[in-house]
């Protein structure tokens, strides 16, 4: 991920500074290292590996988890002279236990049900840390500290009955960040590239019984300098261990190559495999010799029909079923196409996380992942930033999603000192960078998900990832280059960004970007297809400007969508010394060096619970567009609808309409809908209103499409899409002062139902029950978003409106004036030392149940930065325990993330309208309210309608104390609600990584005029 300064995401890295030539004239940095370097240090991937290989999951040859209860030993520093542990007889009784797959660091002393009691818990076998690009160490590549965190494991098994003698394999499938290994006392070598597998032939040390294995594993290495990967540095064996028999002929590795061929409908599979053997395909009749090329009728592969053809590779020692993808993956004509269609990548960048266990994932949670992405039509993952559990790949494969598979590669620290010592143009580190591309692309070539390989993220410029691209080009012609980080694309088949802003990919999308110095370069570039790898920072509330940027990639062919940073906040699970749970971020485990809470902003919460920003998502990134499909949108007498899937007709949803007035149900039927093609339109009427527009109340029209049939992924019934229409134009909001103020008992003004302090104009009381007295308010608990990024273009808007008090207005009242029938409240809202303020003139007028408050707002000095929030803030009964409002929901909404907020009659408890972010900061408005209702049980309470209709939240803690929380469980409920009624909110954006907020949804200070009515229920 792009993020700190001084590499700001859009501008272009420098490119590294060429190193001195040595004396022989080569181009080379001067060596710094010992004379003799250990193994940990040295640039090398390892020692003793086998070669890499293609991954499947099953065989009929025999296999043995090792995963399980290993034991433990924890130093603090990498001493390598005692190698005693690794001996047979080696006494561990007083290790400890630990679970691998697992990082040591995530494990120790736990509550029952598995989470750490606060840091300490997770400190005793030392502590996670958090940076996004600085290392965690001196950089003084390839050398690491003394201070390095090095665990020893030992694990003790025997042989299953019926294993035999011969090969046999021992596979790692992730460790960080250098392991040393032992069987049965003898070395097998060491291996770096934490997430990559790694493989020892093991078959000839093996025994009947009682085999000892020994790993040790260093917290850092050289390798660490190419893992600088904005994530957690979690230490340990994290993926499977297993051995693997091998008997004579069995698979050494196999390349399944299934073009398709879009003009003839044919397929062409051809299977390499060491040794030889046969491929048969039952389904389409083959049966081939390994070599051989067949050519037959088949149903393609692709993310919308994701259809697998099941096949088996047989030689002479091992059988191994083969799932079989036909697709075909180009750049040309300047698009990105599939099976010669162009694509549309609605995509999200995925980190492999879980809150307890770190990168250790189970196939359930990674089944569990996908089955959200496609539930909100998310149909790409690019894997940052390293390849994936293969795993997942298989469940991509199996359930259709479009996989940008990065390499174990990042270099962001080096853009801290100019990118000087940049290992990627360094050629001592070379074979280290060609070592993780192939044990990428060997692992995963045979997945038909698979469409571009990546070389990695953010290593500037050099000619380690030439060599890369090179290498990748011969072994797999067969899937385009990406890499983001060199303007030129030397190296690569799309062009790719991150965080660009809209007008940039607008200008991109024409093919209209500002040119590169060289023409040669510049027209090649302009000619590929547009991606933006990393968009949209999912960080806090948010993020803002999605719908825009999608008009954006479905207007411009060029832009073929991108991928939204990130799936999920990096929290991890935690408890107070109370025992309340929360989820920690950065410095939550003293590092003396970390990123804060940028590690927390995906799209679900570290429990996987969808955030607003993925509902929002899924209504954006809708396959179906519906909208209104008459010239008159008050009174629209047919819906439009658009196909926007890449591959499939629309004949698997089913319609349905209904139709509402007041938010109360009036009709419902299906729609038929005729066959429409990929990119196709048709406007279809809608039937006759059941209930004639106005009568009751505001009339509208949800058109929903649903699926018809159960998929994979999703239910029968599952909402795909939906578009909401206006049936007739709103009603007015009519409103006649019937009441007169006069004076009470005591220093108090009575009007209706409202009883005012005579000397403030505060209204005190409604019908008899105590009020806090509305007041104009601009503050909100600033979004991360709000804070933005240091590195980012222009003001900070959280930091700009510290600068100018708006935490810290001041109220004055200038005077109180009664009239023959309203109350006239004039002040002043400004904050100290700043001639910047805010008149407000509130203008009470009453009818015998009912008071109503105007607002009329004009800002005074020059306002050079917009306002957080525009409206009015109270304080009422905490026992006004429910909600019910209509207007927007169910879930929150602000100006440019509201998309997927639908008018409705809506009710919930005040605690559910909170959204939990795992740093606190402003939540839980819903926009488009005409009226909301605050009730206790007996169903008593406060009505307040709006005109215009407004934003509402309610929550039991200021926004002061929401402000000043670093974690919910800092804040805690108090007596009373908080009520807030706004006028108007700034938008979101995406400024803590990406682009601020849009002109159009920026709140500017301007003269503002609204109203509320308030009503007590009885």
């Amino acid at each position: 991920m792009t993020g700190t300064s001084p590499h700001a995401p859009h501008h272009t890295p420098p490119a590294p500074a060429p190193a001195p030539p040595t004396a022989d004239g080569t181009d080379r940095a001067p060596d710094r290292s010992p004379a003799i370097s250990p193994y940990y240090e040295d640039r090398s991937p390892g020692s003793g590996v086998l070669p890499p290989r293609a991954w499947y999951a099953e065989s009929d040859t025999a296999r043995l988890s090792l995963n399980g209860t290993w034991r433990f030993r924890l130093s603090a520093g990498a001493t390598t002279e005692d190698e005693s542990f690794a001996r047979p007889d080696f006494d561990d009784a007083q290790w400890q236990d630990l679970r691998v797959p697992g990082h040591w660091v995530l494990q120790g002393r736990t509550a029952a049900d598995g989470s750490h009691e606060g840091g300490g818990a997770a400190r005793a076998n030392g502590a996670p840390q958090y940076t996004n690009t600085a290392y965690p160490f001196p950089v003084d590549p390839p050398r690491v500290p003394d201070e390095n965190p090095t665990g020893d494991h030992r694990r003790v098994f025997d042989l299953p009955e019926g294993w035999g003698e011969g090969p046999a394999v021992l596979h790692f499938g992730g460790v960080e960040s250098c392991a040393r290994v032992w069987l049965n006392g003898q070395e097998l070598g060491h291996f770096k590239g934490s997430r990559l597998p790694h493989e020892f032939e093991a078959g000839h040390l093996l025994r009947p019984r009682r085999n000892v294995l020994a790993v040790r594993v260093h917290q850092w290495s050289s390798g660490s300098y190419l893992e600088d990967q904005d994530q957690w540095w979690l230490p340990g064996i994290f993926r499977e261990v297993s051995l693997h028999r091998r008997p004579r002929g069995s698979v050494a590795d196999h390349f399944v190559h299934a073009g398709f061929d879009h003009r003839t409908g044919e397929g062409t599979l051809r299977v390499e495999c060491d040794p030889a053997g046969r491929v048969a395909v039952p389904a389409l009749g083959l049966d081939l010799a390994t070599g051989e090329r067949a050519t037959v009728p088949v149903r393609p592969w692709s993310a919308e029909d994701p259809h697998l053809y099941d096949g088996e590779l047989v030689t002479r020692g091992e059988r191994i079923p083969l799932r079989i993808g036909f697709r075909t993956v180009r750049v040309e004509d300047g698009l990105l196409k599939v099976n010669g269609r162009p694509i549309l990548l609605r995509g999200v960048n995925r980190h492999e996380f879980h809150p307890r266990h770190g990168r250790a994932l189970d196939a359930e949670t990674m089944h569990r992942d996908l089955l959200l992405m496609k539930q909100h039509h998310i149909n790409a993952v690019r894997t940052s930033h390293y390849p994936p559990d293969p795993a997942f790949l298989g469940l991509c494969d199996e359930l259709g999603m479009w996989v940008v598979e990065e390499c174990d590669l990042e270099t962001h620290g080096f853009a801290q000192q100019d990118w000087r010592d940049n290992p990627v143009d360094d050629p001592r580190w070379e074979p280290a960078l060609l070592d993780r591309a192939r044990r990428m692309v060997e692992r995963d070539k045979n997945h038909p998900a698979v469409v571009l390989w990546s070389l990695g993220n953010e290593c500037g410029t050099g000619r380690g990832l030439s060599a890369m691209a090179a290498w990748m080009r011969e072994r797999d012609p067969s899937r385009p280059l990406h890499y983001e980080g060199d303007p030129s694309c030397a190296d690569t088949d799309v062009y790719s960004r991150m965080y660009a802003g809209h007008a940039e990919v607008a200008r991109i999308g024409q093919r209209a970007e500002d040119p590169l110095p060289d023409p040669e370069q510049d027209a090649r570039r302009r000619h590929l297809p547009f991606l933006l790898c990393e968009y949209a920072h999912a960080m806090g509330n948010g993020p803002g400007g999605l719908v825009e940027y999608q008009r954006l990639f479905e207007r411009y062919p060029r832009c073929q969508g991108g991928f939204v940073w990130e799936w999920i906040d990096h929290g991890l699970r935690q408890r107070t010394p109370a025992g309340e749970l929360f989820h920690a971020y950065g410095g939550d485990f003293g590092e003396e060096l970390h990123d804060g809470n940028f590690v927390c902003d995906g799209l679900v919460f570290p429990d996987r619970v969808p955030s607003p920003g993925l509902l929002e998502l899924k209504k954006v990134f809708e396959p179906v567009r519906i909208e209104a499909g008459s010239d008159g949108q008050d009174h629209p007498e047919a819906v439009r609808l658009t196909n926007g899937y890449d591959f499939s007709g629309l004949g698997h949803l089913a319609f349905r309409w209904i139709y509402e007035v007041a938010g109360e149900l009036r009709g419902h039927g299906r729609l038929d809908v005729p066959p429409l093609a990929p990119g196709g339109s048709a406007t279809v009427p809608l039937p006759t209103p059941p209930v004639e527009p106005g009568e009751d109340g505001e009339a509208l029209w949800t058109v929903a499409a649903v699926l018809d049939e159960d998929t994979a992924w999703a239910a029968a019934g599952h909402e795909i899409a939906w578009g909401q229409l206006p049936a007739g134009p709103r009603p007015a909001v009519p409103w006649t002062a019937t009441a007169a103020p006069r004076r009470g008992v005591g220093n108090v003004i009575v009007l209706g139902p409202g009883t005012f302090d005579a000397a403030t104009g505060a209204l005190g009381y409604l019908d008899g029950f105590r009020i806090g007295a509305p007041r104009l308010d601009v503050w909100r608990a600033p979004t991360d978003n709000d804070e933005a990024a240091p590195w980012q273009p222009g003001p900070r808007p959280a930091t700009e409106w510290r600068r100018i008090g708006l935490h810290r207005m001041r109220h004055r009242v200038d005077a109180v004036e009664t009239g023959p029938d309203a109350v006239r409240v004039r002040t002043r809202l400004a904050p100290a030392g700043s001639p910047l303020a805010l008149r407000a003139v509130y203008h009470w007028t009453a009818q015998a149940d009912r008071l109503r408050l105007e607002l009329s707002v004009e800002p005074e000095g020059d306002w050079t930065v917009p306002l957080p929030r525009l409206g009015v803030r109270m304080r009422v009964c905490g026992s006004l325990g429910r909600a019910e409002w209509f207007g927007g929901g169910p879930g929150e909404g602000y100006p440019d993330t509201r998309a997927a907020t639908r008018v409705g009659r809506w009710s919930m408890p005040v605690d559910a309208l909170q959204t939990p972010y795992v740093r606190p900061q402003e939540n839980g408005a819903r926009p488009g309210v005409r009226w909301a209702e605050l009730t206790r049980g007996d169903g008593s309470g406060l009505r307040i309608e709006g005109d215009p209709d407004f934003y509402f939240s309610a929550r039991r803690w200021s926004a002061e104390e929401l402000t000043a929380a670093r974690h919910t469980t800092d804040l805690r409920p108090g007596e009373g609600l908080w009520l807030h009624l706004d006028h108007a909110q700034h938008g979101i954006g995406s400024q803590s990584c990406g682009p601020g907020v849009l002109p159009q949804h920026r709140l500017e200070a301007a003269p503002a005029r609204f109203s509320f009515v308030f009503s007590s229920l009885r």
